[in-house]
């Protein structure tokens, strides 16, 4: 995983703007219209601080939402999106590894010490003063929320349902990524009660969302959707 920790002030010159509008990387499952975004925040009691996850093409939206803290997962060799040029002071964390659930497959996917960054991470944020965290991958779907869901879940054991609740609510069309919750799970010896939280949210995804669950198993995710069984 490359890392980077970084704070940034407002760079943006006089009179320059950002276009919404300029091509964007098709990510799964989010449209690359900017006023198409799903709901995104997150304020609850499991975190003393407010979440925000989106994908890069939601980026631009959040530039005013005053966000102090910004968690960026990427692709080992994608470009740094120039967004955050246009966002006001923040500190802001870079990790890159590809969005796999397969160890097997030559790409760099999420491993235990990814996982125990994260937490590192949480630790951290209980002690600082976190007015907003923004967290986004490229979709907003399945590294975002598989780590929004690590902090959810980080102090309140036995709350895993919670957590999963609270993304529901924001973020209907999530897929967390399986192979990050395994490992924190591990890590914060839930004895499973996370993997079978986010089973059962997978169960709730594809019936509610059949196309969904369609285009997750043409990328990479067949092997989830058919461990599920039937979920009509």
């Amino acid at each position: 995983m490359t890392v980077r920790r970084e704070l940034a002030g407002n760079c943006r010159s006089p009179g320059s703007t950002v276009d919404a509008t300029a091509a964007r990387p098709q990510v799964l499952g989010v449209t690359n219209n900017p006023t198409d975004a799903m709901s995104t925040e997150i304020a609850t009691p499991l975190l003393p601080y407010h979440i925000t996850i989106c994908g890069l093409s939601e980026l631009v939206l959040h530039a005013d939402a005053g966000v102090s803290h910004v968690v960026s997962i990427l692709d080992p060799h994608w470009p740094d999106p120039q967004d955050f040029t246009i966002y006001g002071p923040h500190e802001r964390v870079l990790w890159r590894f590809d969005d796999v659930v397969r160890t097997d497959l030559g790409y760099l996917a999420p491993t235990a010490k990814d996982v125990a960054t994260i937490l590192e991470l949480g630790l951290r944020l209980q002690q600082e003063a976190v007015a907003r965290l923004l967290i986004h991958c490229h979709a907003g779907v399945s590294r975002s929320t598989a780590t929004a869901v690590i902090l959810m879940v980080q102090h309140n054991p036995g709350r895993e349902a919670d957590a999963f609740a609270e993304l529901d609510r924001v973020r209907p069309r999530s897929w967390p990524n399986a192979l990050m919750l395994k490992f924190a799970d591990e890590q914060l010896g839930r004895g499973g009660a996370l993997v079978d939280a986010l089973t059962d949210h997978q169960r709730r995804i594809a019936r509610a969302f059949p196309e969904f669950a369609e285009l997750l198993a043409r990328h990479g995710r067949a092997h989830e959707i058919e461990a599920l069984g039937s979920v009509s």
